[in-house]
């Protein structure tokens, strides 16, 4: 690409990304701390990406994820699964007029344009099923009947590490379909302090809407448009493979401990939330830093451990670190 469009990619960046600080001090109001966590959501936005949020209750997930919707001027559902909710619970059903003979459609709360899925290894078979229609065809079927749903549509499902009573491990072909896995952690010292002065009062701070869903697909368009050097392609191709083919890459010692390496889609999701992280550092080409930086998030859901990595406590984060370590950045 010519040094004058890449010029004319950073100029439109720029531009289109002036409401990602606005929309910063806006959450920033409610949310104390979790900057990781606002800037990945912002790329599950910008990307167009479902993402999942794993942590133990009170990490301000939920309240991350509402005030979120509560900037942003778009439909807002929370769905709370349980292990009683039915496909109709989250799609709608059809309603049998008496009167006239007749069915009319009452749709259900996926047809909005946040959705937060609460606790969402808690609900059976059929009802991920159906969510994951939503998140992967973008539409929804009653009955006989099939209906599309927003363009600005993302799934940000929560689940609780701790309780495993009552819960559904959520299928691999789901979790698959999530471009960001994010682990939510404890608040430091100082940031404790602040979320007790903050929540203690009568009335908790709240935020203003600040942007427009058209604006957030507009941003979506930019970032689509994002430089991504045949370098950096080949590199993001390098850090999947490496999953697979760890001995193709002097990691032999990985082989006997990746039950299965990460799907195409890795390799789809890691460019793109890339080159959104790149959009909210105003930036109209992607680096070797922004691959690293969002990599783990990426990853660490789509590598399957073997009994052996389980028998020697290794986890898929600490073999996502390794390869990043070990394979050569351009």
């Amino acid at each position: 690409m010519a040094t004058t469009e890449i010029r004319e990619i950073n100029r439109k960046v720029q531009q289109e990304s002036l409401f990602v600080q606005d929309l910063k001090k806006e959450l920033a109001r409610v949310i104390v701390g979790q900057e990781d966590l606002v800037e990945r959501l912002l790329i599950g936005l910008l990307g167009d990406g479902h993402i999942l949020l794993e942590g133990v209750p009170g990490l301000a997930k939920t309240l991350t994820v509402k005030t979120l919707a509560q900037a942003i001027e778009a439909d807002f559902s929370r769905i709370q699964f349980t292990p009683d909710l039915l496909p109709a619970d989250l799609t709608g059903t059809q309603i049998f007029s008496p009167k006239d003979g007749t069915f009319t459609v009452r749709k259900g709360p996926l047809f909005a344009n946040l959705i937060l899925a609460d606790e969402i290894n808690r609900a059976p078979a059929k009802v991920q099923s159906a969510l994951l229609e939503a998140m992967q065809e973008r539409q929804v079927t009653i009955a006989d009947q099939t209906y599309k749903l927003p363009e600005l549509f993302l799934v940000l499902a929560t689940q609780n590490p701790i309780e495993q009573e009552g819960t559904y491990p959520l299928p691999e072909a789901q979790i698959d379909r999530f471009m960001l896995k994010l682990k939510v952690t404890y608040p430091k010292k100082e940031e404790e302090r602040l979320i007790l002065e903050r929540m203690a009062l009568d009335k908790p701070p709240t935020v203003a809407k600040s942007v427009t869903p058209e604006q957030i697909l507009s941003a979506r368009r930019v970032v689509g448009d994002i430089y991504v050097d045949e370098k950096i392609k080949s590199y993001v191709i390098d850090l999947v493979f490496a999953t697979r083919e760890p001995e193709s890459y002097r990691l032999d010692k990985l082989k006997p401990l990746i039950g299965y390496g990460a799907s195409p889609r890795a390799t789809i999701f890691l460019t793109l939330a890339a080159k959104a992280l790149a959009f909210l550092n105003g930036r109209g080409y992607v680096t070797p830093e922004d691959v690293k930086h969002i990599g783990m998030d990426v990853l660490r859901h789509r590598i399957l451990v073997s009994y052996e990595a389980e028998a020697e406590n290794v986890t898929s984060e600490e073999i996502v670190r390794t390869i990043f370590e070990s394979v050569e950045v351009p």
